[in-house]
């Protein structure tokens, strides 16, 4: 698995240069927006791949919940903090795209909007619950916590298909088109990402299991005298 991950950066590296080269250059100019546009291509598939990290936060903290499996624990963790980040640029990239096009950077009674900033919200609680908290149940009750984060992504999701928005509808399913152009660069930026997410967390991984073991080392030796006696 070591052997993999330089590869893994490497391929993941070209393909981000790769999408950077199809979504400012390759990809045809929208005729009504123009260049501003094209922020599209960061700013979905940021969205898709916090949804993402978000499911297998939610998945690993069942899987916690019921087995109390400590793997699933720090995937949980490390899927959420990533999560949060990509929700971030989302958080970012959309007043930076709405400025222009709608004349505002935010609006407060768009559905969508609102609904990610909450999402948000929730993920950073969960991280900071599990950054501050020392009791023995933060694993359990942060699970709670991702459970219920998971069921606002599917709100935040569809609620351009059921409520009147400033978004557009979308762009695939609900009645929205998109250039099939468009559409392949959109899902090759979304492939990147998605590599760079599994890197990113692959390392996080990596880093809290040692982490853990080390602190389970040093709770051990607090246990033990210097001659190996239980105290």
């Amino acid at each position: 698995m070591k052997r993999a991950f330089p590869i893994l950066g490497v391929l993941t590296a070209v393909l981000l240069s790769y999408a950077l080269y199809e979504a400012l250059v390759a990809a045809p100019t929208e005729q009504t927006m123009g260049d501003v546009q094209r922020i599209f291509y960061y700013h979905v598939p940021s969205a898709w791949t916090a949804f993402t990290l978000f499911l297998i936060n939610f998945v690993a903290s069942i899987l916690y919940l019921v087995r109390r499996n400590p793997a699933a624990d720090i995937v949980a963790l490390v899927s959420a903090e990533v999560g949060v980040v990509f929700c971030t640029v989302v958080l970012v990239t959309g007043p930076i795209w709405a400025r222009p096009v709608w004349g505002i950077w935010w609006a407060p009674g768009d559905i969508r909007l609102t609904s990610t900033l909450v999402l948000w919200l929730i993920y950073v609680s969960y991280l900071v619950l599990r950054r501050f908290s020392s009791s023995g149940q933060t694993p359990t009750l942060a699970a709670a916590l991702a459970v219920l984060g998971a069921l606002c992504v599917p709100f935040v999701y569809f609620s351009i298909w059921f409520f009147r928005t400033q978004h557009p509808q979308p762009v695939m399913g609900g009645g929205g088109s998109i250039d099939p152009r468009m559409l392949h660069v959109l899902l090759i930026n979304w492939l990147a990402f998605s590599c760079f997410a599994f890197m990113v967390c692959w390392s996080r991984y990596r880093l809290e299991s040692l982490q853990r073991e080390v602190e389970q080392a040093h709770a051990l030796e607090s246990l033990l005298d210097p001659r190996g006696s239980l105290r």
